[in-house]
Parts: C-alpha cells; sequence; structure tokens
C-alpha cells in the first residue's frame, strides 16, 4: 500500500525489532490501516493496544484457515472471534478464494456474525486449462525439466518436498534459466528477496512449497505445475488460480506417479500429535506436577521429550490452554479424539484429490461440482480429458543471456522493504 501512495499503513509482525514494535504501538491510533497475523493476537500488548481503538472495518483474508473443516485450518485463527467482540464487534469482511458451503457456515458461527451478506463468484478460471499427467517416478523429473524449457513463463513449480524444490531449482539454474527455490526453511530475508526477485522479473521461475503465494501479486504467470499431488482440492484450486491473473492463456500441470498419495499421508499425519506423543505429553505434565494453564512455559520441555514439530507443538499448546480448566484425563481424550477426526477428515480429502487425478471426465466440471457449482459451459482450451493440447502452450523461447554483472540493487531493494520509518518520519509522512 506505502508502495501505491498509501503512508498511513502498518505491519505488526517478526520483523520489527522490539523498539520499533513499541514505537508503532505508541503511534498506532496514527494509522489508516493496520495489517495483523493472528498469531500476534496472542501478545497481550498488542491486544490491549487495539481494543482501546475504534476500529471501523476487520478484514479476515483466508478466512477458510478460522474453520475446522478448512483446508488450512490454524488455530490461531479461532482467537478471532473473540478479538473481533473486543473491539465491539465491528463491519468485518471475511475474505477466501476456496470454501465449501460448509466451511462458509463455519466462518459466520467462528467470527460470531450475524446479519450477514454473503458474495459468492464462482471458483472457475477459464482462463486457465488444467492438464493431468501420469509419469513414472523416474520420468517426472525429466519431464518437469522439458516443461520448464519449454512453457512460455513466467511460472511457479510447486513441491511437497524442500528438498526435491532445491535439486530442481538447481538443475533448472544449471541449463540457464533464472530459476530459485522458495520454501520455509529459507530465512525471512531470503524469502522476501526472492519474493521481490519474482515480481519485478528478475527471476522467471520459482520451485515452491506451498509457503509461496500468499500476498504474490504477479498478473503475468502463464503456469503453474505441480510436481508432487497436493494434500486436497482446496490448496491446488488456490494454487492454480495464481496464473492468468491478467486475464491471458494459462495453464495448470499436474504431474502424477503411481504412489504420489503416500507422501501426502505421511506429511498429513505429520501435521498432527500421534497418540504415543499425546500420552507422552500428558504423563510427563502429571509426573512433573505441571498444570495444563503452564503447559506454553515449558516448551522446550515438551518439544524435546515428545519430539514435536514446531506445527504439532502450537497445536497441542493452543489445544490443551483453551481447556485448561478441565482435568487432565478429560483433556487427553478429547485431545486424542480430536486428532483421530482431524487425520480422518485430511485422508478424505487426500483420497478426494486422488479421485480427482483418476477422474476420466472433465476435469474442470469436477472441481465445479466438488463447489457445488453446476458445470458451465467449457471453454475450448479446457482439460487434458477435453483434447487439451499442452503444445499449444509451448513458444520458442529467446535464448537466455549469458551470466553477467547484474545492476539490480537487491540489497537496497531488500533494505526498502524491511526498514521501518523513524518515528520523526513517520509523522512528517502522516501530517
Amino acid at each position: 500500500m506505502k508502495a501505491k501512495g498509501e503512508k498511513r499503513a502498518v505491519a505488526l509482525n517478526s520483523f520489527l525489532s522490539p523498539d520499533q514494535k513499541k514505537q508503532v504501538l505508541r503511534s498506532l491510533h496514527e494509522y489508516k490501516f493496520i495489517f495483523i497475523s493472528p498469531e500476534m493476537l496472542g501478545v497481550h500488548s498488542v491486544l490491549e493496544r487495539l481494543s482501546e481503538m475504534n476500529i471501523s472495518l476487520l478484514a479476515v483474508d483466508e478466512a477458510h484457515c478460522i474453520s475446522q473443516w478448512g483446508f488450512d485450518f490454524r488455530p490461531d485463527y479461532l482467537k478471532l472471534g473473540h478479538f473481533r467482540s473486543l473491539l465491539g464487534n465491528p463491519l468485518t469482511l471475511a475474505l477466501t478464494a476456496t470454501a465449501t458451503e460448509e466451511v462458509r457456515a463455519d466462518i459466520v458461527k467462528c467470527l460470531g456474525l450475524e446479519k450477514i451478506h454473503e458474495f459468492i463468484y464462482s471458483v472457475d478460471r477459464p482462463e486457465i486449462s488444467i492438464s493431468v499427467e501420469e509419469a513414472g517416478y523416474q520420468e517426472k523429473q525429466k519431464r518437469v525439466l522439458e516443461l520448464a524449457a519449454s512453457l512460455q513463463g513466467p511460472g511457479i513449480i510447486y513441491f511437497s518436498s524442500k528438498k526435491m524444490a532445491e535439486q530442481i531449482a538447481a538443475m533448472l539454474r544449471g541449463k540457464g534459466e533464472r530459476a530459485m527455490a522458495y520454501h520455509g526453511g529459507l530465512e525471512q530475508e531470503n524469502r522476501i528477496l526472492i519474493q521481490q526477485q519474482f515480481i519485478n522479473g528478475q527471476l522467471n521461475i520459482v520451485c515452491a512449497t506451498s509457503a509461496f503465494g500468499m500476498g504474490i501479486n504477479k498478473e503475468n504467470i502463464r503456469y503453474v505445475i505441480h510436481y508432487h499431488m497436493p494434500l486436497q482440492l482446496e490448496s491446488y484450486l488456490q494454487e492454480i488460480g495464481r496464473a492468468g491473473r491478467d486475464g491471458s492463456e494459462s495453464i495448470a500441470i499436474l504431474l502424477y506417479s503411481a504412489g504420489d498419495e503416500q507422501l501426502s499421508f505421511q506429511l498429513a499425519e505429520g501435521e498432527l500429535p500421534d497418540q504415543f506423543q499425546i500420552e507422552r505429553l500428558f504423563s510427563s505434565a502429571e509426573e512433573k506436577s505441571i498444570s495444563m494453564s503452564e503447559i506454553k512455559q515449558h516448551e522446550e520441555l515438551f518439544t524435546g521429550y515428545c519430539g514435536f514439530t514446531e506445527t504439532q507443538w502450537r497445536f497441542s499448546a493452543d489445544f490443551i490452554e483453551s481447556r485448561s480448566k478441565e482435568a487432565f484425563s478429560i483433556i487427553q481424550k478429547k485431545m486424542g479424539n480430536y486428532v483421530t477426526e482431524r487425520l480422518q477428515m485430511k485422508k478424505t480429502k487426500i483420497f478426494e484429490m486422488l479421485q480427482y487425478i483418476q477422474h476420466q471426465g472433465c476435469k474442470r466440471s469436477f472441481i465445479l461440482n466438488y463447489f457445488g457449482e453446476p458445470s458451465s459451459s467449457r471453454p475450448q482450451k479446457c482439460c487434458s480429458n477435453c483434447q487439451l493440447n499442452n503444445e499449444q502452450y509451448f513458444y520458442k523461447k529467446e535464448p537466455v543471456p549469458a551470466a553477467g554483472p547484474t545492476y539490480y540493487d537487491w540489497k537496497k531493494e531488500l533494505a526498502s522493504i524491511l526498514r521501518q520509518v523513524s518515528e520523526t518520519d513517520e509523522k512528517e509522512q502522516i501530517q
């Protein structure tokens, strides 16, 4: 927003130093737009300061994360209903590109919305042709390199593995492509740098995990390739929807190898603690006389003893904290049951994704029906089951120039993104 001329905008996030955060909180009333992650609502000073202000509009992006039935459910989003009540229940706008009827109902309930107006648009993107290709495990690597060399870019290639994203990006660079890998294991500065280079055209291909794409406003992405099978149709649709935002023809290609779903099952299981970890958590807390309300204070102890990943620990700590007044045994039973139900739901989503891949009819109609939409008239270049010829999207590329000196000052670019304006300068801009 600042780049577009709106100076009264600020983001409360982990990029801010403690001093910068204090300065922003002191002058929060001077801003017109405040961007904040739900995770920040767990910071008492932030929550207290915001509750003192008169908020005219609360906008919730990626609202499907609120719903336990949403594909990207995040426990921190559940705090938004309470947060909204602290603000005096202001006018609220909840936005999502991928919500079934069940998820939409859950969003309304969790946010405590009463008088609502729903604006529902079709999930269909007729400018994006849809293709599913089956390839052997060894053939898939060769095929993705062929596609990257043949398709008109820029493009995104999605992976479920950080290691594979790195490997394919390195192979592409070896063939002269301007490609980089993007995943959650990178430092924040590197992730922002890669995003900006892609947006500004310094990179033509990004090999990414699902961590890439949120907030990426690049209109001319011509293709999206999935090297691995997504865990659900909702995230698949959201990721391919990053292509063709300028309205020009684009293509989404999913590469499937028999057995790919096994990796999806492993990833789904790894997002939640298993029954053994839950048992160790509660038995350890009981042995050490740690109350449920104190669980979060012993993160290092429990993550090491129980073998929690960061995601598993955050889920476990939030689940227990929200029920800390209940008995140990009751919380443990509820947590075990919830994990079992949640994992079963994730497996159902994977099977639905597999059904889509193996569907012999129109792929576009399958997606529309999944989201409760009637099948519309099919575009001429519809899908791989409707006589789509992928070669229609192949263009002879101009030779990639030999690597030479670059005059793109990435350090300056990165500094401009991360730098917070000093108190004096900020007040001058606001005035």
